[in-house]
């Protein structure tokens, strides 16, 4: 971020796996979801308490990782990435992929999450939160998970 005039407010800054960034005058400040121009007019906004008139550019040094996305895929209408964010659950995810296909066995989803290295699948009943209202079934999601939907068998 450089903030034309006033180095001391030009820094690198990392968006955090909350989606949210931090800056020397301005914390907490949604950037997941932004362009750089929206985020820049954004900082500018919350920088004109301390700043007279500032301008800000954004310069996106890394793009988004998979790691900072959930994806869904398999059985549903629209297999999806989408950018992760704080409380994000399956409910959200699954909304996001317009929902299953006829064909879905829901009962038989799982998120697909890499834990320390390792692979591990933690089961989630599709059906019983979607057709049921089972909200136990609405776990929360995080950064680089995937949700997958199988077909059902015949």
């Amino acid at each position: 971020m450089f903030v034309f005039e006033n180095e001391s407010l030009s820094v690198t800054i990392p968006v955090r796996p909350d989606g949210k960034i931090s800056t020397p005058l301005v914390e907490d400040m949604v950037a997941v979801g932004k362009t750089p121009s929206q985020l820049a007019r954004d900082i500018e906004g919350a920088l004109s308490k301390y700043v007279k008139n500032p301008k800000v550019n954004i310069e996106v040094l890394i793009a988004l990782s998979v790691y900072s996305e959930v994806r869904v895929i398999g059985q549903v209408k629209e297999p999806t990435s989408m950018p992760y964010h704080e409380g994000m659950t399956v409910l959200e995810a699954l909304l996001g992929a317009k929902g299953m296909t006829q064909f879905a066995a829901g009962n038989r989803a799982r998120i697909s999450r890499l834990v320390n290295g390792k692979q591990q699948d933690v089961w989630v009943k599709l059906n019983n939160l979607v057709n049921k209202g089972d909200l136990s079934q609405n776990l929360p999601l995080q950064p680089g998970d995937v949700l997958v939907v199988p077909e059902t068998r015949f």
